[in-house]
Order: C-alpha cells, then structure tokens, then sequence
C-alpha cells in the first residue's frame, strides 16, 4: 500500500473546485439558453396573437400567399412544356377560390354585424351577435352586445319611472276630478273637466305602452270574433266592409278593441267626408285576417312614413293637442300589434291614408 503523500489532499481539493467551477459554467450556459430560447417562445407567441387578432395582417398574409402561388404557376408554365398552359388557367383559378373562400370565411362575422345593427334598429335590444372571430371584429361583436345590455338596462330604468309616475299621478287626478265636479256648471266647468279627462286619457295610455312592452306575456287571449268587434265601431262615418265566414282567432279582446277604437277615431279626425266615409275592412289573408281602416284624408308627408307609430310623434307640428293628441294613439296599436305577432302598416292610400294589421 502506497504511503499517504501530504499534498495529496490539496491535489484532490483543487480538483474538486475545478469541477465546481465547470459546473457552474455548464448550468449558467444552460440556462442562458433556457432563457433565450423561451424569451423567442414568448415573442413568437405574442407576434402569433397579433396576427390572428389582426384581420388586416391576415388579409395581407392571404394576398401574399396568392401572389406567390400565382407566380410560381407562372413561372412554371413558362419555363416547362408546351402543355403547361392547358393546367395552368384551372390551377390559378383553384388558387383564387381557395384565396376567396379564406377570405370570406374572415369576413363573414360582418354579416353577422349588419344582422345585428338591424335587429337593435328594431329595438330588438335581446339579440346578440355571435363572436365567430378572436380578432377586430370579435371586439366590436362584444362591444355591440355590450351596447344593447347598456340600452335595455336604459329602457328598462325609463319603463320602472313611468310606471311609477303614472301610478302616484292616478290618485291626485281622481281627487282633482271630484272637486272639479263640484264647480258649478259652466264653460270654466266643463274646459276643467276635459283636461281632467286628457290627463287621464294620457296616463292610461302610457301605462298601456309600458305594459304592452313586455309583449305576448302582458295579453289574456282567447277566442275572439273579430267582425263583431268591428260593429262595435259602427258611427255616422264609419262603413264597414267585412267579409263572411271569418274564423275566430286567439287575441286579447281588450287590446284590440283599443286597437279598432284608436284607428277609427285617427281615421275619422282626419277624414274629408265629402270624399267618402272611413273604411273598415275584415277580409281573410291565408289562415288569418287582414283588418284596415282607411280615411280620404289628405295623408301624411312620404317622410313622416317612418315614424308614425313612435310615442309622441305627430307629423303636424302645428296641431293642437285638443286638435291632434299626444301621438300615442299609433303608438299603442303599433304595440298591440307587435304584442299578437304581427306588425302595423301604414301607407298613403292616395287619396287617404291606411292602417292595416294582419292577424293570424
């Protein structure tokens, strides 16, 4: 056996810190790396996000791609055989409608868009438009919904007002009418006791609104005969036009009397009698019942169209409120209307005006 020399612990203690040092060395390289090679991980990644949240990118990345393809089915046909030609037209025009169809698949979420911006024209404010794409158009989707939430919270906020307003209003217009009936009689009596009336008429008519808002849910249907409510409506002025045999059909009977009562009365403020009198029709349309009232009026401006049937509209601005009412007489058979399904129509009959529901 070797005898222990005195330098040998010192021998093997450099050793040992040599090998320290270069392990040191190894794990720093390492993970300088590491390192390195994730910090180009995470910018791949984040330039990849923009990409995909980019449409233009991708739009341009699309041109690029068909750009490149196109040339080198080009180039192709010109540097090989005669028959090149005869592959190359088909090949090009397969490359564009892959290159098209790529692109509206893109685009398509702006359909989607439009669809919406119409349904909230409507006040369609529940629809909501799907977020196909994570990228510009995806946050304008999201941007949308996030409006309608905003204006159905609104409306929803206006609704509880009115309906709150027009409840406590109730009880000082009935004391206000009780006195008012105490006055002796005379012009001052009776002009009290109409606009005693207006307010009332008002008041109902706004709760009216606010309750046929919630639509189908806010109506007591059942079977309901439509022509005899329309001889309800028989006055001096009023012919009525009905055809036999119309089915009954499941409505509110209370609505559409108001319905009947607010067309008639519109259609008779403003008929010239001596062009005819008011036209009420019932004829059949399908499976349902068309009804129209129609006056020989002078109509309404063709620019007016499109707002008739909004609260408070009228076309006449001058009009009197005794003259012309509060507009919400359209209004509320929009509403009613809207609450069966169906819509309100109304068109310039020439000479006249018409307002047509089609209930099925």
């Amino acid at each position: 056996m070797r005898p222990h020399h005195p330098y040998d612990h010192h021998w093997r203690e450099r050793k040992r810190r040599k090998m320290r040092k270069l392990e040191r060395a190894i794990g720093r390289d390492w993970q300088w790396h590491w390192r390195a090679r994730h910090r180009w991980h995470q910018r791949w990644h984040h330039q990849h996000a923009r990409f995909k949240h980019s449409l233009g990118a991708r739009l341009i990345a699309v041109f690029l791609v068909l750009a490149l393809a196109s040339s080198a089915i080009l180039w192709w046909c010109a540097t090989g055989a005669g028959y090149g030609l005869l592959w190359a037209a088909p090949a090009l025009l397969l490359v564009t409608g892959l290159a098209f169809g790529v692109i509206r698949h893109m685009v398509r979420p702006m359909h989607a868009l439009a669809l919406g911006a119409e349904a909230f024209g409507r006040g369609e404010f529940g629809h909501r438009v799907p977020v196909i794409h994570d990228d510009e158009i995806g946050d304008l989707a999201m941007r949308f919904n996030q409006m309608a939430s905003d204006i159905q919270a609104m409306l929803d906020g206006k609704r509880a007002l009115l309906l709150a307003m027009s409840h406590e209003l109730r009880s000082p217009l009935t004391r206000a009418r009780l006195h008012a009936e105490l006055v002796s009689e005379g012009p001052s009596r009776d002009g009290l006791l109409d606009e005693l009336a207006q307010m009332r008429d008002l008041i109902t008519a706004l709760l009216e609104s606010e309750r046929l808002g919630s639509g189908h849910s806010a109506l007591q249907v059942a079977d309901c005969d439509l022509a005899e409510l329309a001889r309800e409506q028989a006055q001096p002025g009023v012919e009525l036009l009905i055809e036999p045999g119309l089915p009954l059909l499941k409505l509110d009977r209370l609505r559409m009397q108001l319905l009947l009562r607010n067309l008639v009365h519109n259609a008779l403020r403003h008929n010239d009698a001596a062009r005819g009198a008011v036209q009420l029709t019932l004829a059949r349309a399908g499976s349902g019942v068309r009804m129209a009232v129609r006056d020989f009026g002078p109509g309404v401006p063709p620019e007016a169209l499109a707002h008739l049937g909004q609260p408070f509209y009228r076309p006449d601005a001058a009009r009197t409120r005794h003259e012309g009412g509060v507009g919400l007489g359209l209004c509320l058979c929009r509403l009613v209307a809207e609450a069966h399904g169906s819509r309100l129509e109304l068109r310039n009959a020439e000479p006249g005006f018409e307002a047509s529901v089609t209930l099925r």
